[in-house]
């Protein structure tokens, strides 16, 4: 079963500091061109390190290293986005399979932001964080037979129209939601430890078309 963190306090010092770098892309008109991220050389991304966690592009991929246990920590792209398709490669290197990774979206100043979650024993999630709290944006942590477990890939997929989205892993759809709250915003991705540190994701070849 997986855990839902109703707050993300343990970790909020950590959040502030990668937030922060975002804040510049608030402001900004949403992209109206295609983008590839081969994730050669870190470009505009946002990229935090601390001792909870290291977060780096190297040797072609957006690594995220996580080193303490209740901790999350992502990269931003340093870009507006409103309605867009996305996709992008997620790989677990190490670590245990109780863990989050994937895709933040239409991330807003240092506290909004919505999340597509998937995990290494292939459960999901979709839900919206706004001044420290959560909304699900349908059930809790679900399993679904399309994800790969463990130190595997799994191809992240999400359409973003308006108020609606349809997030996909595999190919297969795991969830479409509504929801009105965010319009645009910068675009994350992320990792983080539930019980026990030592998670390392690796993502590669994300691609965004408005």
């Amino acid at each position: 079963m997986k855990h839902f963190r109703s707050s993300p306090i343990s970790y909020i010092t950590l959040l502030l500091i990668l937030l922060a770098a975002a804040l510049p892309a608030c402001g900004k008109a949403p992209e109206k061109q295609p983008w590839e991220e081969p994730f050669d050389a870190p470009g505009t991304w946002h990229l935090s390190s601390d001792a909870a966690a290291t977060v780096a592009i190297d040797a072609g991929q957006l690594k995220i290293d996580i080193h303490q246990a209740g901790q999350v920590a992502w990269a931003t792209t340093g870009r507006t986005f409103a309605d867009f398709t996305l996709q992008v490669e997620a790989t677990q290197l190490t670590g245990p399979s109780d863990n989050e990774y994937g895709v933040l979206v239409r991330m807003d100043e240092n506290s909004h932001f919505y999340a597509f979650s998937i995990s290494g024993d292939g459960y999901a999630r979709v839900a919206r964080y706004e001044e420290g709290a959560w909304t699900l944006l349908g059930p809790d942590w679900t399993p679904h037979e399309s994800i790969r477990q463990g130190e595997a890939t799994n191809l992240l997929e999400l359409d973003a129209r308006g108020s609606q989205f349809t997030f996909r892993v595999n190919g297969e759809e795991i969830a479409t939601v509504e929801d009105t709250t965010l319009t645009k915003g910068d675009l994350g991705l992320y990792a983080g430890a539930f019980d026990e540190a030592g998670v390392q994701i690796a993502f590669d070849n994300l691609q965004v078309t408005p």
